[in-house]
């Protein structure tokens, strides 16, 4: 492996194909330009110029950041690129966040010990709720 990581280098292209091998939902290219666009921060590993796994951050550059779509391509996956894309983007929310700023995710199914390594905590606990989601359909 010749590994590369390169900041906000994330194109509507390889957010689209990189998600697509891993079967997560399909958005279209333009607004894929758009949020990438809205993106603090987004981070690519490459092996060889091609890409395995992404990452981005959104959220408000100092009191709240949430981590989206922490991604990496099936045969790289359990083989430590995961581990990389979080200390990445740890390292930068270091650099911009103020003290005590909130810093979520969602993990996927099966993976929540995975993001207790970098600190996270599962919810609900006796001070936080369970969190919530709503996806907008038109």
């Amino acid at each position: 492996m010749k590994i590369e990581i390169v900041d906000n280098a994330l194109t509507p292209e390889i957010y689209i194909a990189v998600r697509k091998q891993v079967n997560f939902k399909y958005y279209p290219y333009e607004d894929v330009k758009v949020a990438l666009k809205n993106s603090l921060y987004t981070v690519v590993i490459y092996d060889e110029g091609k890409p395995i796994g992404i990452s981005r951050i959104v959220g408000d550059g100092k009191i709240v950041f949430f981590i989206k779509d922490v991604v990496v391509i099936p045969e790289y996956q359990k083989q430590n690129i995961g581990s990389m894309l979080m200390d990445r983007i740890q390292q930068y929310i270091s650099t911009v966040a103020c003290e005590g700023a909130y810093i979520g995710l969602m993990s996927t199914p099966g993976l929540t010990n995975f993001y207790k390594k970098f600190g996270f905590i599962e919810r609900p606990t006796a001070e936080l709720g369970p969190g919530m989601v709503k996806f907008y359909n038109t």
